[in-house]
């Protein structure tokens, strides 16, 4: 395990424990787990909703909180990382631990007591898959670390949708799916003008081991490989034209700016800004389609627009 300077140089504060929760990152995991709520078929009281997404958002934070436990030491070390409440030495690490095995196994307990048992079974799973499977043996060892770990942020929607239906079918599917070939293009833009970072506390990121040729490469590829991906929900029947049309913009926008950063090399500052603008949009994407997801749900269900064909087979 890693080891990082045990001081604190100024007492705990409650602002402290909830940025170790990283709120910018679960903004996003709340935001889908609450669209694949609001997309699945059938109804959740509101209080077994707020319940489910509060356990969501617990499990997230806690397996965030492990994460940072473990990095201590590396976030030292990376101008991005360095003012954390635990490498700033506002915070003791056990404390840091404790609290994030609290939130993680509180948050299980609440989905199995008020949700069910599967659903609280996958939030384990995505719990496990985060704070242990890509923090502590993926990240560490393999360049890979971001296409196999993805799939820990992908578990929100899927949760969502199985407190609603309790069961798993092919539209929840998709959702984990989309997320997970979206995060290659999305993180990968982000570690290319962050590499000197990750390459000084010896993270394998991508761009440090495979170097930015063969980085920029696989954002392309990732790019074009989401595309059928985001539009499949509308292909099986799952949803409407709406979001159907919405998809194939946000697609064919991606891939637009994924072009620059992936084929043509530039000067410094000039790529560093398509890839910053790359990495920003990638973000309102994932907005953006998962917005078109409760958008198409709420028109089928007043009647505005039509279920999709196979609807009744794929939901």
């Amino acid at each position: 395990m890693n080891t990082a300077v045990e001081t604190t140089k100024m007492p705990t504060e409650w602002r402290d424990f909830f940025t170790l929760t990283k709120p910018r990152v679960m903004t996003l995991v709340v935001f889908t787990a609450i669209c694949g709520l609001l997309a699945a078929p059938g109804s959740i009281h509101p209080i077994l909703g707020f319940t489910a997404i509060l356990a969501i958002a617990m499990g997230a934070g806690g397996s965030a909180v492990i994460n940072q436990w473990w990095e201590a030491d590396i976030d030292a070390g990376m101008v991005r990382t360095a003012n954390r409440p635990l490498p700033d030495g506002r915070m003791r690490r056990d404390d840091a631990r404790d609290f994030g095995i609290f939130l993680s196994v509180v948050s299980v307990g609440l989905m199995g007591v008020a949700i069910g048992w599967l659903a609280a079974a996958m939030l384990t799973i995505a719990i496990v898959y985060y704070a242990v499977v890509y923090t502590m043996w993926l990240k560490p060892r393999t360049p890979q670390n971001i296409v196999i770990g993805g799939g820990s942020g992908a578990f929100p929607p899927l949760i969502g949708w199985i407190a609603v239906t309790g069961e798993v079918t092919a539209m929840p599917v998709l959702l984990f799916a989309i997320i997970f070939m979206w995060t290659p293009p999305h993180f990968w833009a982000l570690a290319l003008f962050m590499k000197s970072d990750y390459a000084k506390v010896g993270i394998p990121m991508m761009p440090v081991v495979a170097g930015e040729r063969s980085t920029r490469r696989q954002i392309l590829a990732y790019t074009v490989l989401l595309a059928p991906v985001a539009i499949a929900p509308w292909v099986i029947g799952g949803t409407s034209w709406v979001y159907g049309s919405v998809a194939v913009v946000l697609s064919v926008l991606f891939f637009a700016l994924a072009v620059p950063v992936g084929t043509r090399v530039r000067s410094d500052d000039d790529q560093m800004a398509q890839e910053k603008l790359l990495f920003k949009f990638s973000i309102f994407y994932l907005f953006a389609l998962f917005a078109a997801l409760v958008a198409d749900r709420i028109l089928a269900a007043q009647g505005v627009i039509g279920p999709g064909v196979l609807a009744g087979v794929f939901v």
